[in-house]
């Protein structure tokens, strides 16, 4: 008993240790290291390589309409279309506060598609943020998370629970790991890292092959092989092309204080976070910051040539090999998430830097500027992330229990994926280590027969990351986004160009409002201030029970 209850402190975090300012720290010696990390390629990403950063590319010449008559009038538009959707999203979530006063309670927990498929988490919770960000995002993310959803918990998860007391003990609590929730946890991590080990091999062929390509033709204008050849200047360039060049150029960031800044912030690193985790040593730090600049070159290229970071995946490897390095009996599960936190920070922000120096570039903004930028909004992340996290872990007593309002998903996909990378697979229920290697293999699959099929196809086919989230939540979040889908498709429908340009504004109103609301619902929960009213919905059998019992 003793040994199980160091084991399991030694992989458990209390918060209530760790206050905010640790917190506050711990971003501040790892949030830098991704900027001062790729500074010294900057020419070598935008001038000479001339990668296309298509996310940073579509801001810059949104940027640059702007600056026209007819941007400046859209502009005028879109922001009146921000303030009206917001507005309306902020009073929808002030008004639905009134009726959640008690466990289950509101408009969030509406049985909309009946009682049954309520409990299998098919319904619409009404919310906006959600409906917003179907908005945003792709069609086929969100037919994606709703086809997950639907063969997991319409399909899986049913016939899986009718083998209970056969495939797993018919006595074990549902939030156990040893039942059913094994299964929709290990299966859904099955499908991230089968997704995320095809992309990662993809991104890295084409780094490889973009780069064999650039040191054999040293000529600028040969371009790379995947990007549009017709879109890369020629070796005469253009007025516009010689301007930007110049003064991109001309603000010169010194090589040696940026790498001189890397070394003493990870020199500072090795001698903090030991303090902040104990599980974490200061050589496995050493380890992460030797390899992270050359992840960090990947992850940037790789955004460059495709505009998908793969940071998410190279945090994933940070935890199997130091969980695994650490060990179960160390803290090992510990050790592998604050070594994802850390590699995490470092090859997102180096890729989002890049991104940004792309956008200046085309904008001929100073790209010191927009670095000096980036150093003080990192700056204010540091702080205020972890304030924001603060102020929703007091205000929420069940923040990121499944079920509640804000269930953390990947923060439980994460914490299992370290379980398993120390502890193996001998915990994990009947036909659950078979499964996950029939949807690891299947996500592969997916993706595979994706690129083969090329674009005009392959929009029909889902994509096996979105797949997963329902897997393990349900999917009330997916039905929301494909509401928001639907919309934008009606919008689009009636007027295309209208939609097209004013969806934008009107999906971040929706979600900015109902984030927005989260800050004075927070302050009432710390207050102690509780809504009037509970709206719950009942069977018509417990209904009339419910009616006997009170008329008694």
């Amino acid at each position: 008993m003793s040994e199980r209850i160091a084991k399991q402190s030694a992989d458990t975090l209390d918060f209530k240790k760790l206050s905010l300012g640790w917190m506050i720290s711990f971003l501040f010696v790892v949030s830098f290291l991704g900027l001062f990390s790729v500074v010294p390629l900057r020419k070598i990403m935008i001038i000479d390589f001339k990668l296309t950063y298509p996310s940073g590319t579509a801001t810059a010449h949104l940027i640059n309409s702007f600056q026209t008559p007819q941007g400046a009038k859209l502009a005028k538009k879109q922001v009146r279309e921000l303030g009206k959707f917001f507005t309306i999203s902020f009073l929808w979530g002030f008004f639905q506060w009134f009726y959640t006063a008690g466990e289950n309670c509101g408009f969030a927990n509406f049985p909309s598609l009946g009682l049954k498929a309520y409990d299998s988490k098919f319904y619409f919770d009404f919310s906006t943020t959600y409906v917003g960000v179907g908005m945003i995002c792709p069609h086929i993310i969100n037919i994606s998370l709703l086809v997950g959803g639907i063969l997991s918990w319409g399909l899986m998860w049913p016939l899986i629970e009718d083998r209970k007391g056969d495939w797993y003990p018919a006595d074990v609590s549902s939030d156990s790991f040893s039942g059913l929730q094994g299964y929709k946890v290990f299966i859904a991590i099955a499908l991230i890292l089968g997704d995320g080990l095809y992309n990662f091999l993809k991104v890295l062929c084409q780094t490889i092959v973009g780069l064999s390509h650039q040191l054999r033709y040293k000529d600028a204008s040969s371009g790379l092989p995947v990007a549009d050849h017709s879109s890369l200047v020629s070796s005469q360039l253009s007025y516009d092309d010689k301007r930007r060049t110049q003064l991109f150029l001309k603000d010169q960031i010194p090589t040696l204080f940026a790498s001189g800044d890397y070394v003493a912030i990870a020199a500072i690193a090795m001698a903090i976070l030991p303090h902040i985790f104990h599980q974490l040593k200061w050589y496995h730090i050493l380890v992460i910051y030797i390899f992270a600049p050359t992840l960090a070159f990947c992850n940037a290229y790789g955004c460059g040539l495709t505009d998908w970071s793969l940071g998410s995946t190279y945090g994933k490897l940070s935890i199997f090999i130091i969980g695994a390095w650490a060990g179960a009996s160390h803290g090992g599960v510990l050790a592998g998430l604050a070594a994802c936190g850390v590699m995490l920070n470092i090859v997102i922000t180096a890729s989002d830097l890049m991104q940004d120096f792309k956008t200046g570039y085309l904008t001929l903004a100073s790209p010191r500027s927009m670095f000096v930028s980036q150093i003080i909004g990192t700056a204010m992340g540091c702080v205020i992330s972890p304030c924001v996290f603060w102020l929703f872990y007091k205000a929420f007593d069940d923040l990121g229990q499944p079920g509640s309002q804000y269930p953390s998903p990947f923060a439980v996909v994460y914490r299992n994926m370290a379980l398993l990378g120390v502890k193996g697979f001998s915990s994990l229920p009947k036909n659950c280590l078979l499964l996950c290697y029939v949807f690891f293999g299947g996500a592969i699959m997916i993706n595979l027969i994706r690129d083969l099929v090329g674009k005009k196809w392959a929009r029909f086919i889902p994509v096996p990351m979105a797949m997963a989230i329902p897997f393990y939540l349900g999917s009330y979040f997916a039905i929301d986004m494909c509401v928001g889908s639907l919309i934008l498709f009606v919008r689009g429908k009636i007027n295309k160009a209208k939609a097209d340009a004013l969806a934008p504004a009107v999906a971040s109103g929706l979600i900015c409002g109902d984030g927005i609301w989260t800050l004075p619902a927070s302050i009432f929960a710390l207050a102690g201030v509780k809504p009037p009213i509970c709206m719950k919905f009942l069977s018509r059998g417990n209904n009339a029970k419910v009616n006997k019992f009170l008329g008694s």
